[in-house]
């Protein structure tokens, strides 16, 4: 057997979109992935379904394996010849022990790449309007680890630091606070230099608590701040008033777990980011290709024979596409073919294909649709429906209810719930930890539902798409929001006039 390979990432500060490129791609192609506590959840909720997972919930004090284990750990999955993922909070080689990780790898001959990571020295202050240098203030930049062991003094020279005059970050150093100030308090530093304590930084529960040195531990003690966290000293805290932007938008403070489609998460959780919010990614079904379609494949064979061809989600245009080609029939067989979609982002996904919609009903549901295509169809005409395999009867009953036309609705996708295997939504949603849930589809709350069976629904607030998706909440009792239009941008504003109290 091949030996594997072992990779050691740094995931950032937690923000999801603070991962490196690289890092989401050798996550997106890893074996077995290895992971500490300190890895934000949104960046936990990347993580494929179908990869092993190792939680070694490495945090000050509470280690569930010790580093040594650790190191075997990797050893072994890569002797197996896995592609391994050591997947650390900020950078590896940054108080990480990334070093240590790789002296076994390096004894045994395994092969190893390092993809740093965003440190949270730099993004977490950043991230509370605190620039780690300023012309104006210091030239100078020291990043101290704050962990001492228990009942040891620290190993620190606190007046070389005070003597640099310049910006000093200890991070893990929220436990040993007193002991730092006091540190540098008796090494002659300026009892009015500013600092400051940073919590939970670039998540939705971020906080900040800005002093000065000899005041930060009583100020920190009121307002109940607790770890994790960093601590900056300097004269640069004094513009973090000034310079504050994250926690200026719309959506600062919200944690937002989005359902759609595995493959369809991306636009909406961006969207929902650029406001402020932190966003788990957690795919409550994905879609599958009915296998061996034979209805499917004798419809498009004779696709020239219908008047109108109707889809009823981005996954039906695809599976419908990909369909076409497997059976190699020529797209330029649907020449006199009518097109119908069901909305919006339907739409978007015929266009990608260089077709356009000949129908789309100003309501994007299956009703309307239905509505619309009565209006537009002529009796004796021919209607082709490839869509997923429990899709609402309100369409056809539409149509029926005025035209004596043919349809043919044929299943060409299932939809299947997903579990994630990584986040405990539950517990999650018991602790308080989820503000809303976005659901683009009936479908996802049905999924959510299972995954999350015997929670009280009453803790769900829900942000729904549209009619049919609010109603399936409502009958489960969660607290139900729906966006005036069946569209991302309408769900988005949805979720900000819900957190603004409108």
């Amino acid at each position: 057997m091949d030996l594997g390979k072992v990779w050691l990432v740094g995931a950032g500060p937690s923000d999801a979109e603070l991962m490196t490129v690289k890092g989401k791609r050798v996550i997106e192609e890893a074996d077995v992935i290895v992971y500490d506590a300190l890895v934000g959840k949104g960046i936990l909720s990347m993580i494929p379904t179908d990869v092993e997972l190792i939680n070694v919930g490495k945090r000050a004090g509470n280690h569930i394996m010790v580093q040594e284990d650790i190191n075997k750990v990797l050893l072994d999955k890569a002797l197996e010849g896995k592609k391994v993922v050591r997947l650390k909070g900020g950078d590896p080689f940054l108080f990480g022990r990334g070093g240590e990780e790789l002296e076994l790898l390096i004894e045994n001959n395994i092969e190893f790449e390092i993809v740093p990571g965003i440190t949270s020295a730099i993004s977490v202050p950043a991230y509370n309007g605190i620039p780690v240098t300023h012309r104006d203030f210091c030239s100078s930049l020291h990043i101290i680890t704050g962990h001492k062991k228990k009942g040891e003094k620290y190993n620190i020279d606190f007046e070389a630091l005070v003597r640099t005059k310049g910006t000093l970050v200890f991070l893990m150093g929220i436990a040993a606070l007193g002991d730092i100030c006091s540190g540098l308090l008796e090494a002659g530093i300026e009892k009015d230099m500013p600092a400051a304590v940073l919590c939970q930084g670039t998540t939705a529960r971020q906080r900040k608590v800005v002093a000065t040195i000899s005041t930060l531990v009583d100020e920190v003690e009121r307002q109940g701040v607790t770890p994790p966290g960093i601590i900056v000293v300097g004269k640069v805290c004094s513009v973090s008033e000034k310079f504050e932007w994250y926690s200026k938008k719309p959506l600062f403070g919200k944690r937002i777990v989005v359902t759609r489609p595995k493959d369809r998460t991306s636009v909406m959780s961006q969207k929902l980011r650029l406001k402020g919010a932190e966003v788990l990614e957690i795919p409550a079904i994905r879609t599958e290709a009915i296998d061996d379609n034979k209805e499917l494949k004798a419809a498009v064979e004779n696709i020239d024979k219908y008047d109108w061809l109707v889809f009823t989600s981005p996954a039906g245009v695809k599976v419908f596409f990909d369909n076409l080609k497997e059976f190699k029939i020529d797209i330029r067989k649907l020449g006199n073919v009518k097109i119908a979609s069901i909305g919006s982002g339907t739409t978007k996904e015929i266009e990608k294909i260089g077709l356009f919609v000949d129908l789309m009903p100003e309501v994007f549901d299956g009703e309307n649709l239905g509505k619309a295509l009565a209006d537009a169809c002529k009796d004796g005409e021919k209607i082709l429906i490839p869509r997923a395999e429990l899709g609402t009867e309100a369409l056809i009953d539409e149509i029926n209810k005025k035209r004596k036309v043919t349809i043919d609705d044929i299943a060409t996708y299932k939809t299947i719930y997903e579990k994630q295997q990584i986040i405990d939504q539950k517990e999650e949603f018991m602790q308080g930890n989820i503000d809303y849930v976005v659901f683009t589809s009936a479908s996802t709350v049905k999924a959510f539902n299972e995954v999350v069976e015997g929670l009280d629904m009453s803790l769900v607030t829900a942000i729904c798409i549209g009619k049919q998706t609010k109603a399936e909440a409502d009958k489960l009792g969660m607290k139900t929001y729906m966006a005036k239009k069946a569209t991302i941008d309408s769900v988005v504003e949805c979720v900000i006039d819900v957190a603004k109290g409108c």
